[in-house]
């Protein structure tokens, strides 16, 4: 499957899309959130970033910071490319060093940078359809994140 969409009716559930998909990601990944302002990015990785062992609590934007770093049982770096200038800013961050070492690189606005990201990657896009319901569309870019969108898809389906 290269492509699933799931509707949110809460963020209850859009947390626990989140951690549904902490379940199933590889030790290394790039996952990419992209959506406007409170579609619900940070709320889906305080959801992933709880099920990899972080509190939750800790999990906020990093529009100011650039990259935040949490340890769970996986490393999880969490950047907002929102306020990135282009390219090399972004890459001045470390990203290549985050992306080859254990760890999972959660990318808010990562439309901004994208010259930047590598070719295997999970896609979000998140669309506010109402007061609280949230449309996520995934796409899976190469085959290891096929394999987590197919098993997603089955577990939430």
């Amino acid at each position: 499957m290269n492509s699933w969409t799931f509707v949110s009716t809460s963020e209850d559930q859009t947390a626990a899309l989140g951690a549904t998909l902490a379940e199933l990601l590889p030790e290394r990944a790039v996952v990419t959130l992209d959506g406007t302002l409170g579609a619900g990015k940070t709320r889906f990785v305080q959801g992933l970033a709880a099920a990899a062992g972080v509190d939750r609590r800790m999990v906020v934007s990093p529009t100011f910071t650039l990259v935040q770093e949490y340890d769970g049982r996986t490393p999880i770096y969490h950047f907002d490319a929102y306020r990135i200038h282009g390219d090399d800013e972004f890459l001045d961050l470390g990203f290549e060093e985050y992306t080859s070492g254990v760890g999972w690189c959660l990318i808010e606005w990562s439309d901004r940078v994208a010259r930047c990201l590598p070719a295997q990657r999970l896609e979000i896009r998140i669309e506010v359809t109402g007061e609280e319901t949230r449309q996520f569309t995934f796409t899976a870019r190469g085959g290891e994140f096929e394999a987590v969108l197919d098993q997603l898809a089955g577990r939430l389906g």
